[in-house]
């Protein structure tokens, strides 16, 4: 009884947390045509097919890059390259094949059974192997000294083991702080969005989930000094052609470089460089290089596509309002340990504790415990 006690109350913790983020979600993915799954779509793009294509111009002649789009569409491409296709970028046909109809079944689950929370699905299939492209093995290089030390600083926040005892127990994507300059762009299961604007002399890029915003000055400004530190680092930004080249340090070495902010860490040693080319009227190719001696044995190179379609919007993300997942963990962790008191007073034994997300999201209850709808106020 106790045990499921606690475990009723984590689960409630966690899915607090990731129900309050959902809440802010409300748009339908629109419908996604059998013909554009039919190719890799990075074949389809206008500057793919048509060498002599030029990017549409802002009203003072720079290449826009304005509008709304998301990384919807690269959900199924993962990070570090299968051992299986070592050595090449692109996907096989018969390997394509596979990877659109998986894509199109999880579309299909998102749109049509699935419950949980706002599943968003993209609409087009990407041929490419993984993110990392360089180096030429796809994977990312291995940690430093100094690396491993902070990832083992990390914390896995409600996704982790606990104990949760104050506020350095969360991760900051728990405390709806940030997710990082690449954990907001790397996509996950929902918040994809981001809305670019821009005129003469800055770029801002507004990410939908947990609604950080970087403006990036073109004007050629000195960077900060590098007394200061920021969790989304210092930016400068400048035109090289038809790309646009962002410079980011001044970071701090409390965010990460995977998805939703968690994953590898970043030293405050980091210089990112960002490459934007905008190569046909819904995509922008992105390529951005870690270059963080402090973390990693080597610098490496990640390119993903950012897309668009016809009615996505990036909504109001409100984080904190719908957010429960610190305070019902600290309530699930005293409530854990009055029961554990208990069962000393009473000479019982200690009652046992789930400590893995996954156990307790996807756990089976075993004969004789008790199970309750927490929907039904129970």
């Amino acid at each position: 009884m106790a045990k499921n006690r606690f475990r009723t109350v984590l689960t409630v913790a966690i899915g607090a947390c990731v129900a309050g983020h959902a809440a802010a979600q409300t748009k339908m993915p629109t419908a996604a045509p059998a013909s554009q799954r039919s190719v890799p779509a990075e074949t389809t793009a206008a500057a793919f097919v048509d060498k002599s294509w030029k990017a549409p111009r802002t009203s003072w002649g720079q290449p826009s890059f304005e509008g709304v789009w998301s990384t919807d569409d690269l959900r199924g491409v993962p990070m570090n390259r299968p051992a299986d296709q070592a050595g090449r970028e692109s996907l096989t046909p018969d390997e394509f094949k596979k990877r659109a109809t998986s894509d199109e079944g999880t579309r299909d689950f998102d749109v049509n059974v699935g419950t949980f929370l706002q599943h968003e699905s993209g609409i087009r299939s990407f041929g490419y192997t993984s993110f990392v492209v360089d180096p030429p093995s796809g994977q990312m290089p291995k940690l430093t000294a100094h690396g491993e030390e902070l990832a083992a600083k990390r914390t896995r926040g409600t996704f982790g083991p606990g104990p949760f005892d104050g506020f350095s127990d969360f991760s900051l994507y728990d405390r709806c702080i940030t997710r990082g300059v690449l954990g907001s762009l790397l996509p996950v299961i929902y918040g994809n969005g981001l809305r670019i604007t821009q005129n003469p002399d800055s770029i801002a890029i507004s990410y939908e989930m947990i609604h950080d915003t970087r403006v990036i000055p073109l004007d050629g400004r000195k960077p900060l000094d590098t007394g200061i530190r920021q969790y989304l680092g210092n930016a400068r930004g400048h035109f090289d052609g038809d790309t646009l080249v962002v410079e980011t340090t001044n970071f701090t070495d409390l965010t990460s470089i995977g998805v939703n902010g968690g994953g590898p860490p970043n030293s405050e040693r980091l210089k990112l460089t960002e490459r934007f080319k905008r190569v046909d009227r819904e995509m922008i190719e992105y390529r951005a290089t870690i270059d963080d001696p402090g973390a990693y044995t080597a610098p490496f190179t990640i390119r993903l596509m950012i897309t668009s379609r016809p009615g996505y919007e990036v909504l109001e993300y409100s984080c904190h309002e719908g957010n429960g997942a610190v305070h019902h963990a600290l309530s699930g962790e005293r409530a854990y340990e009055r029961q554990v008191a208990a069962a000393k007073a009473k000479g019982l034994a200690i009652p046992s504790r789930a400590v893995d997300h996954e156990q307790i999201r996807n756990g089976v209850p075993t004969e004789g415990q008790r199970v309750f709808d927490i929907n039904r106020g129970e």
